[in-house]
């Protein structure tokens, strides 16, 4: 949590001397993503351990599974939101839980969004949590060494990243 909060506040800095995203990314819209980015997997609650820790290669079924957690995670925080008021943070959590996994050529879930389609909070989140993921030893797998992770994100621009952010990325890597 704490470290795809860093990345999310890294990357937004960076994003920000960029000038089509300076009005954007204030100093307060940066905290609110900062503070929000711990919640991105919070959908994962809804997904049966089973899945959750299965040690091997998920399965179709599983894998459909798995997905859903953008939209348990949106509908947690919809009723969080509901009850708390708009005006929270847990407006811009939502749209990072419920986005982040969609892809810049319109290929992620669960909408198929492309391009600025996708709000730009999923955006950048998507680049900290597969930056997170790959780096990290998980239980279907082991960390991948820091210039690996980099790699694949490069790979990856233009197609599942942002290339503005995966520039941003890229210069601070």
């Amino acid at each position: 949590i704490k470290r795809t909060q860093a990345y999310m506040k890294a990357l937004s800095l960076c994003l920000r001397r960029n000038t089509q995203y300076a009005h954007v990314l204030t100093d307060e819209y940066i905290e609110l993503l900062r503070i929000s980015a711990p919640l991105h997997d919070v959908g994962k609650l809804g997904v049966p351990d089973r899945v959750l820790l299965k040690p091997g290669k998920l399965d179709d079924a599983e894998f459909e599974l798995m997905k859903r957690h953008t939209v348990f995670g949106n509908e947690a925080l919809r009723i969080s939101e509901e009850k708390l008021g708009r005006g929270t943070f847990l407006h811009t959590a939502r749209e990072i839980a419920f986005t982040h996994h969609e892809k810049w050529d319109g290929s992620g879930y669960p909408r198929g969004l492309k391009k600025d389609q996708i709000p730009l909070s999923g955006r950048l989140m998507a680049i900290a949590d597969v930056y997170d993921a790959l780096i990290s030893k998980r239980v279907y797998k082991p960390p991948l060494p820091h210039e690996k992770a980099v790699e694949i994100i490069r790979a990856g621009t233009g197609t599942h990243f942002d290339p503005d952010l995966a520039e941003a990325f890229l210069a601070i890597h």
